[in-house]
């Protein structure tokens, strides 16, 4: 076992050998004699022998593509066993065998079947045997053997992209990199030329290059400008066998964009422009725009305007437009025709993103001259001041002038102005204004204590165009007047203790005043001249406003006093002094040693001369509602004295109705007629109700007459709902009752009532006939015998 493996490795080194001969070495092995291979194994040391094979074969390299019109010989296997008899037969076996390479059994030569492609497959791996065709068993061991493709240049070179898009900035410098191109070739690169690929440009000179080996595209021109020529289209071709003559190629387009950079500054396509504006144009208006033209695209080509100088550079703005990159000039401040007619400014365009490398071309802006003309029109007229404060006194008589208001017409005419006020403002038409030249003046007299403010609103408009018209306010201050005389603040209930001492406070007053002076209130207190000696109360001024009552004697009587009547004068310290004279009720009153009141004399309380205003309409309310609330009474007591709704004893809220009349029997038919009774068309001729006082006559309805009815019940209900119904019904529940009978029956009468009068004797034996309802008159009145008897 030792021996066998160590001739298999032998074996397949010797193959291997072998198979990587060339092409054009043929070799023939023949071994008739045995080669002693000495060696000592690890158990028993004995020799081992080597066998050489006796395989022979002579070619094993093929081309690929092979078109000739022959199979192509790949070579021939022989073994040294083999003598020519035809005893031995070869198989092939491994890739392709059998149907990409044949094998002639007979002589072992290999041809191949089809073309072969290297690209596919480059190698193939096979194995031979020889086998003996009588006994089947193999002469030699199965060897294997490589057949290798040998390339040709069948493959041209392919980019990896059909087209390729770059670009590059604009003037970029020569030899600036845009691109590389790459393109693979199918064949060996290892066997010859022919996967060498050499690039060369077909078209885009002289702008561009590419360099042969690493198909590196590059700018072949300086300063290639965007503005003239954006756009370029370069084909590159690859082509195999180091570029010679034969060699196969392969081509794709390059689209190279040459992108923008700020090399270009902004351009006036005119040197001045003109506009006009109204001199009525509010500011923001805009009047124009102006455009510098920049070739550039991008933030490249944004450009900001502004007004460098210019003597209207205080009148008008202008702003850029960011969409359209425009400059739009507006009006800054209000114009006016008659002040200035013609306004220049020097707009300046600027690049916003300058770049600094093309900075040495020069300035990148522009500037351009803007003349702007005002427009006259007809403007309102325009008042001196924005508004007017006039002060007037309170006491300033009526038709006196206050102020005047001054407008004039700004346009050149000068046109005449009228004054009139807005009436709307001033609703009670207390002010007025001559139109001629603007004077206010009184048309009523004031009250400053009433309206201590008026605003109203004059309207200054042109004769010559009652269109034009303004309107200014005026705030008129009305001035105050010392025309009202000072009065206590407060209606003073005051008391004095009938036990108090002399020089106690009972009472401090204050006064009030409707004047408002500008140095504020001062009032002085003194009692009137005719009790400048008081010999119970005194008065004495605080000098802040208020003055205090003070008693002058110890002890008060309300028996012999009750009240005590104090006249006090109150003046004020404004031009002209204006005073007034208040009288201060004291009353008299029990008071406790801490001098609390405790009770004081009920007629102090009465006194006219003690009692408000408010008091006595009070008071007089309180007798009107006692004198009211009497009439009432008596009226309502009147009322029940009123006789009652029915006061006959046939009051039929009982519901019985008596007849007294017996009349004279049957022969008296005058007497009463008993037919109303059974007649109910009588009874409908008059139906004005006993229970209820005719003091509003009803008109009496008519209903269908129901004698007709031959059900009682039917009869009964249809009463019902007319009482329900019928207006003129007590407000009390009753009962009603209707002697109806209902309509005659088969029987007739049975009354003896309005029946014929006849002295034969009457039969009624019919009455038999009526059932067992009527037996019992059947018995009494049925037999003639029972009459006799």
């Amino acid at each position: 076992m030792r021996t066998r493996s160590f001739l298999t490795v032998l074996f397949w080194s010797s193959v291997f050998y072998v198979v990587h001969m060339t092409p054009s070495q043929k070799r023939t092995n023949k071994h008739s004699h045995s080669e002693r291979i000495t060696g000592m194994s690890e158990n028993d040391g004995k020799t081992l022998h080597r066998t050489k094979r006796g395989w022979m074969w002579n070619q094993f390299f093929l081309l690929e593509e092979y078109t000739g019109p022959d199979t192509q010989y790949v070579g021939k296997l022989h073994t040294d066993q083999d003598k020519g008899d035809g005893n031995l037969k070869y198989i092939l076996t491994g890739d392709g065998a059998g149907s990409l390479f044949i094998i002639d059994e007979n002589t072992g030569d290999i041809h191949a079947a089809k073309r072969l492609d290297r690209e596919e497959k480059s190698l193939y791996v096979l194995r031979a045997k020889a086998i003996d065709r009588k006994t089947g068993r193999q002469v030699e061991p199965e060897s294997e053997f490589i057949i290798k493709i040998h390339d040709i240049n069948d493959n041209e070179p392919k980019f990896t992209k059909d087209m390729y898009t770059a670009s590059v900035p604009e003037m970029s410098g020569v030899g600036t990199s845009v691109i590389q191109v790459t393109a693979t070739d199918a064949d060996d690169a290892n066997y010859g030329n022919s996967a060498k690929v050499v690039y060369s440009i077909l078209q885009g000179q002289p702008y561009f290059s590419v360099d042969p080996e690493t198909g590196i595209i590059k700018t072949a021109l300086p300063d290639m400008s965007r503005e003239n020529r954006e756009q370029y289209q370069v084909v590159i071709q690859a082509k195999d066998m180091g570029g010679q003559m034969g060699g196969l190629s392969g081509t794709t387009t390059v689209n190279i964009t040459l992108t923008d950079v700020n090399d270009n500054p902004p351009r006036f396509p005119q040197s001045s422009y003109q506009f006009s504006s109204p001199e009525s144009a509010p500011p923001g208006t805009p009047l124009g725009r102006i455009k510098a033209n920049d070739p550039d695209v991008g933030e490249n080509a944004e450009i900001e305007y502004s007004i460098s100088n210019g003597d209207g550079s205080d009148m008008f703005d202008i702003i850029t437009d960011k969409d359209t990159q425009e400059g739009i000039i507006t009006v800054k401040k209000h114009l006016d025709f008659e002040n200035k007619v013609l306004y220049t400014l020097r707009v300046e365009a600027t690049n916003t993103h300058p770049d600094p490398r093309f900075l040495q071309l020069g300035p990148f802006k522009d500037t351009a001259l803007v003349k702007i003309s005002v427009e006259d029109i007809d403007e309102p007229p325009v008042f001196s001041r924005p508004w007017y404060l006039i002060e007037v006194d309170e006491d300033a008589k009526e038709g006196s002038i206050i102020g005047q208001v001054v407008a004039q017409d700004p346009d050149i005419a000068k046109n005449a102005i009228k004054y009139s006020v807005d009436r709307h403002t001033d609703l009670d038409r207390i002010f007025n204004i001559y139109s001629g030249n603007g004077s206010l003046f009184l048309s009523k007299p004031l009250d400053r204590e009433e309206t201590p403010w008026h605003n109203i609103t004059v309207i200054a408009t042109e004769i010559n165009n009652p269109k034009q018209s303004s309107q200014i306010p005026v705030f008129i201050r009305i001035l105050d007047i010392n025309d009202h005389a000072p009065e206590f603040a407060n209606y003073y209930e005051t008391f004095v203790c009938e036990n108090a001492k002399a020089g106690q406070l009972i009472q401090t007053v204050s006064a009030i005043d409707k004047d408002q002076p500008p140095r504020g209130h001062k009032f002085f207190f003194e009692l009137v001249p005719e009790f400048a000696v008081h010999p119970n109360f005194s008065v004495v001024d605080n000098k802040d406003n208020t003055a205090g009552i003070m008693t002058r004697r110890n002890g008060y009587s309300r028996s012999k006093t009750s009240t005590y009547l104090l006249p006090i004068i109150i003046f004020d310290n404004d031009y002209p002094i204006q005073s007034s004279t208040g009288t201060l009720t004291i009353r008299v009153c029990a008071c406790d040693s801490r001098g609390n009141m405790q009770s004081c004399s009920a007629e102090a309380l009465l006194l006219p001369a003690g009692l408000s205003t408010g008091a006595l309409v009070a008071i007089l309310l309180c007798i009107i509602i006692l004198l009211v609330l009497v009439v009432l009474f008596t009226a309502l007591k009147r009322q029940r004295k009123k006789e009652p709704l029915i006061i006959s004893k046939d009051d039929v809220r009982d519901n019985i109705v008596t007849y007294n009349d017996e009349g004279g029997g049957e022969e008296d038919t005058q007497a009463f007629d008993i037919g109303t009774l059974r007649n109910p068309e009588a009874r409908e001729e008059s139906k004005i109700r006993r229970d209820v006082l005719p003091e509003t006559i009803f008109q009496i309805r008519r209903t269908a007459p129901l004698w007709e009815n031959i059900d009682v019940q039917d009869f009964i209900h249809r009463r019902l709902k007319e009482n329900d119904l019928d207006p003129a019904a007590p407000p009390y529940d009753s009962l009603a009752t209707y002697a109806y009978e209902g309509n005659d029956s088969i029987a007739n009468s049975l009354s003896s009532l309005e029946s014929l009068t006849t002295e034969g004797n009457q039969d009624y034996d019919y009455l038999s006939d009526w059932g067992p309802r009527f037996k019992k008159l059947a018995d009494m009145y049925g037999g003639e015998d029972s009459d006799r008897d």
